[in-house]
């Protein structure tokens, strides 16, 4: 992959997108080839953490109470109690919209089985069951705000967001080298199983990318 064409490539994006009003998204979409995905050990599901951050706020909630709920209030996300774990759990429409609305979920451990019988199921086939928060909340919500997640399901192709419009080109470029060096490590014949990839912004025309 040349560092050199992938920039050209995102600038021509980014060009293009200058007329609109709104600051579009830069999306990576990488098509795969020979690889079972009925077979759950060939899918992906990955967080990758981006040098560059995705230059805008990736949205995080925290289900805590106490010292650890003032703390990652502090950090700027959504904190949310026990009780809102059971009201989410009684109305499927509000426990959908939540999952859309959040990137990423943390919760006390305390709290891990209540939110597995409650919000397993609207939670779990988005990959959005929340990961432990435990003592360093600060360094895992830093952690998550450079963070995208890679789910492919059983999909040969998924999308993965490296980014804005805003954001300049040399560090898109490295957070797309980013996501595509993990989606080969991953692979059991590497670079070999990628079919293609492909680089656009929201209302864009898709570009192919050099493997």
């Amino acid at each position: 992959m040349s560092v050199k064409e992938t920039r050209r490539i995102i600038e021509e994006l980014i060009k293009e997108a200058s007329g609109r009003n709104f600051v579009e998204s830069v999306d990576l979409v990488i098509n795969l080839k020979n690889v079972d995905m009925k077979n759950p050990n060939n899918r992906i599901k990955e967080e990758v953490i981006l040098p560059e951050g995705l230059g805008d706020d990736v949205k995080i909630a925290v289900f805590a109470k106490g010292d650890l709920a003032e703390r990652a209030k502090k950090m700027g996300v959504t904190v949310l109690s026990e009780g809102d774990i059971d009201k989410l759990g009684k109305s499927k429409s509000e426990a959908k919209k939540i999952a859309r609305e959040y990137d990423f979920f943390l919760a006390e451990p305390q709290f891990m089985a209540l939110i597995g019988r409650k919000l397993g199921q609207t939670l779990g086939p988005r990959g959005k069951m929340p990961s432990p928060a435990i003592s360093d909340i600060e360094g895992i919500i830093e952690r998550l705000k450079k963070s995208v997640r890679l789910n492919t399901k059983d999909n040969l192709t998924f999308h993965a967001k490296i980014g804005k419009t805003s954001v300049e080109p040399e560090k898109l470029a490295k957070n797309l080298e980013a996501v595509v060096d993990k989606v080969i490590s991953r692979l059991n014949d590497g670079k070999a199983n990628i079919r293609s990839i492909y680089l656009k912004t929201t209302m864009g025309k898709a570009k192919r990318v050099a493997i």
